[in-house]
Order: C-alpha cells, then structure tokens, then sequence
C-alpha cells in the first residue's frame, strides 16, 4: 500500500502494479482493490498483473489471459468473464 501511495504521489499517467495482491489478507485486498477501481473512475490508467483472475477481471476493461508467458486469451472482460473454460481452469469453476 505504501508502495502505490508513493508512486501515486509522482501523479503518473500510468500507474503499473505487479501482484498487488500478493500474501495480504483478504480484507487489505478489497481495501487495494477498491482503491484502484476509485483510481480507474477518476481517469488513472493502470496496468496491473495478477494472479487472480477474478479480482482482476471484475476492475480491469480488458484482459491478457497468459500460460507460460504466452497470451493465450484475451477481450474485454465481461467477454472474459463469460467465458467458461476461462472459468474452469483459471478460476476453478464449472
């Protein structure tokens, strides 16, 4: 959190974060979370990587589904989200 403060402070037109999601509890991620879905509707843009799919998916606009650093899906999110071997290996649904 200190880390996206710091870089905010510079007033970048892009902001790019890498796992920010990563080891924290639940509760500090919607925390996060909601803070880039805040950022996003003020006009930031912002690149993020993640591992969670479903977080991802649910404030992203569009998406780069990748295995082994090759992209292997991609489209809006809602697209992504629609899609259910998308759901079934990524998010564990079926």
């Amino acid at each position: 959190m200190v880390a996206i403060g710091r870089a905010l402070m510079g007033r970048p037109d892009l902001l790019l974060l890498d796992e920010p999601s990563l080891g924290l509890a639940p509760k500090v991620v919607g925390t996060i979370m909601s803070t880039l879905r805040s950022l996003r509707a003020g006009g930031l843009t912002i690149l993020l990587v993640e591992q969670n799919a479903k977080l991802a998916l649910e404030i992203a606009d569009r998406g780069y589904i990748m295995r082994t650093g090759t992209i292997v899906l991609d489209g809006s999110s809602a697209k992504l989200r629609e899609n259910t071997e998308l759901m079934r290996i990524y998010l564990g649904m079926s």
